[in-house]
């Protein structure tokens, strides 16, 4: 299979995906997304009603109030009625005008929150939030790698030895030890008794403030050195394992039989052709932070995504929560593309296993 096939299958099956996820969203929540849009379409025209009187003179001139709500309530029941919202959700004129309100963010405003700026749009608030959520756990994640790629490589020459067994050890206790426990035990430790560290993650600054980027890196150490501690041990053991793998191979034991240094076959051909399966990893690192960015960020108040998300459900905001899940899932089927087509350039057999 070309690589140009490949790509275009990968792209249809993510369409196809997100489409029935964004089909499941109108069928569960159907009501809550007519709600959505109708109190949209009110919104717009009184919006209108109070433009500029050259434009809106005619719309302005009411005798009283009553006239102006009734005018209201029969725009809003034409636009109803045009865009299907007045049918069953399962009819095929509403399922695309929601689908099409949903993969536009046209949600409307968030009911609880704001941004910094006092913006309640559903986009503002994703867009306010999202470099918060990339910057720690983007990081965090390729640390996680970049740590477990030399240590584990390291120590794939000296398995059975007293470091090999005590990362083992680690690897085993960090995927028992829940987060969410560790995590306080964290804040506990650097927050409360030595102080280092504030519990909080939000700087108290607002975002506009000269200082604002340095006390926000100062915040983020914290939930950056616990998500590191959680899973830099089981990284390790990871790679230690893959390169293991990899040196078993008849043609790595041959280089060395023909004198090549060890030095060399492990970085130059060991990890080298160890690359899909560490791009794997990395991978998956990033897409696992997409669902557990909720628990860490709530607990560290980190202003991110997570956070967002997890107060949205608490407070029960429908257009918030509808944003999230769609903006979530889209970006989960994106990194999963982008880390198929990258293993596919990586390993080609992958293409042809996969025709």
């Amino acid at each position: 299979m070309s690589i140009f096939l490949y790509i275009v299958k990968k792209i249809i099956i993510l369409v196809i995906v997100l489409l029935l996820t964004l089909l499941l969203t109108i069928f569960l929540l159907g009501s809550t997304i007519d709600k959505i849009m109708i109190d949209n379409i009110r919104l717009q025209i009184i919006n209108s009603l109070s433009g500029s009187l050259s434009e809106n003179q005619r719309l302005n001139q009411f005798d009283d109030m009553s006239q102006r709500q009734k005018f209201i309530d029969q725009q809003t029941t034409l636009q109803i009625k045009s865009l299907g919202l007045d049918e069953p959700w399962y009819s095929p004129k509403k399922i695309l005008n929601t689908l099409s309100q949903i993969i536009t963010l046209n949600l409307g405003n968030s009911r609880f929150f704001t941004t910094y700026d006092g913006s309640s749009s559903v986009n503002d608030l994703i867009e306010e939030k999202l470099p918060n959520t990339i910057l720690l756990f983007t990081t965090s994640s390729l640390t996680v790698v970049g740590v477990g790629i030399i240590v584990g490589s390291y120590l794939a020459k000296r398995e059975g030895r007293v470091t090999d067994k005590f990362i083992a050890g680690l690897a085993s206790l960090s995927l028992s030890v829940p987060p969410w426990w560790f995590s306080m035990i964290m804040i506990v430790l650097f927050s409360f008794f030595l102080q280092i560290f504030p519990a909080r993650s939000t700087p108290t600054l607002a975002p506009n403030s000269p200082e604002y980027v340095g006390a926000l890196l100062y915040h983020m150490t914290l939930p950056f050195i616990t998500v590191v501690l959680i899973g830099f041990a089981s990284s390790i053991y990871y790679v230690k394992y893959i390169v293991l793998r990899v040196i078993e191979e008849d043609y790595i034991k041959t280089l060395g039989v023909i004198g090549v240094p060890p030095r060399k076959i492990l970085l130059k051909h060991a990890l080298k052709n160890a690359g899909p399966q560490l791009t794997t990893m990395l991978g998956i690192g990033i897409i696992s932070t997409l669902g557990g960015s909720i628990l860490i960020e709530e607990i560290f108040d980190w202003p991110g995504m997570g956070n967002l998300f997890y107060n949205a459900i608490i407070q029960n905001d429908s257009p918030l929560i509808i944003g999230l899940v769609y903006f979530f899932t889209l970006l989960y089927l994106i990194t999963r593309l982008i880390l198929d087509l990258t293993l596919s350039v990586l390993d080609p057999r992958i293409r042809t296993e996969d025709n």
